[in-house]
């Protein structure tokens, strides 16, 4: 009797520490300069244990001090999740996220949808495919949830250190996932995801990006209006040309009509805002070999040629929409370089028709 309650002691103890070392990690990766931002959104340390706190002194000494509050306040692992995923929100760029596109069956109507069953349902088809698994979620904007994945085996707890997330908007087909290392995941996230969102099927697309933001706005097809400038409103011909004064007025005429009609097919592909932010775009090209000689090396090659072109751009698509203004490529550009964002895409395979 006496092993099996040092045991209990021995066990609960072991657990305090894994979620104490899980608080310093977490902690110590916060920026100094968003630390009480992010505690006060977190919220779960009052407004006098803070006061309570030297955030001048060094980070190693503060997040000691800050995890000392969190035992006071006997925090658990579900706390100390919610503070990963706040820090996560802060550094959404920091991961790649994926897009997922859900569809309903045929002849299947919208349902009506609630949010806390959408979150119990999900955990429990998680729960019951696999024991060792930790879900947490956080509700944001737009109707959009925060879920937090650390994925266990049936032999090994959670790996708090390397979770997966998810952020689904209800109502919506659309599922947007941090890359994860244990893809074997997969087909067990998107089988939660389509069953507790109520829908039929699931795919993912071919878009990814680390700003999940851009990706959001393409899907949605709010580009348009959350990217507006104050300026989305100034006439062409207000705009200044880049002329120079002392050129012939025939070659100003033909440059300023040039410049004019460049504008013009510009603005008409790319609209006059801001892109969504995207770093690449990837295009696979398939193609069989077509020759009017007969013979040569691969008049009877019959697998495809295959090649692979990728252009990438801390902002691929502002970087693309410059290119014709700054007379470096002609207006207007190919199709496969403008239909991104209509498309939603910026993996794309190209074959023979």
């Amino acid at each position: 009797m006496r092993r099996e309650l040092a045991g209990d002691v021995g066990r609960a103890k072991e657990m305090d520490e894994t979620v104490s070392e899980f608080f310093r990690r977490t902690i110590l990766k916060i920026p100094m300069t968003e630390m009480m931002t992010i505690l006060k959104t977190w919220n779960f340390l009052s407004e006098n244990q803070l006061q309570t706190v030297n955030f001048r002194q060094r980070k190693e000494s503060l997040v000691q001090d800050l995890v000392l509050l969190c035992e006071e306040n006997r925090a658990s692992l579900k706390d100390a999740a919610l503070l990963d995923i706040i820090y996560t929100q802060f550094h959404r760029h920091q991961k790649v996220w994926d897009v997922f596109q859900m569809s309903k069956g045929p002849g299947e109507d919208i349902d009506l949808f609630d949010m806390e069953q959408f979150k119990s349902s999900f955990k429990k088809i998680l729960k019951r495919a696999l024991k060792n698994v930790t879900v947490s979620f956080r509700d944001a904007e737009e109707n959009a949830v925060w879920i937090r994945i650390a994925w266990g085996t049936q032999y090994r707890k959670p790996n708090q250190y390397k979770p997966a997330y998810v952020v689904y908007y209800s109502q919506t087909p659309y599922a947007f996932t941090s890359s994860s290392q244990l893809k074997s995941n997969l087909p067990l996230l998107g089988q939660a995801l389509t069953i507790a969102s109520k829908h039929h099927q699931i795919v993912k697309m071919d878009l990814r990006s680390r700003y999940l933001d851009s990706l959001k706005a393409i899907v949605f097809k709010q580009y348009n209006q959350t990217f507006e400038t104050h300026n989305s409103t100034t006439p062409l011909q207000e705009r200044s040309l880049g002329l120079d004064i002392n050129m012939d007025s025939r070659i100003i005429h033909e440059n300023k009509i040039e410049k004019e009609r460049v504008q013009r097919v510009t603005q008409e592909i790319f609209g006059d805002y801001p892109q969504p932010r995207l770093e690449f775009a990837q295009y696979k090209l398939e193609t069989k070999f077509k020759s009017d000689l007969n013979g040569g090396i691969l008049a009877e090659r019959e697998e495809p040629l295959r090649c692979l072109v990728k252009f990438s751009s801390p902002h691929l698509l502002e970087a693309l929409k410059s290119l014709a203004p700054a007379g470096i490529a002609d207006a207007p550009l190919s199709p496969l370089l403008t239909c991104i964002p209509n498309k939603g895409m910026n993996y794309f395979k190209i074959r023979d028709k």
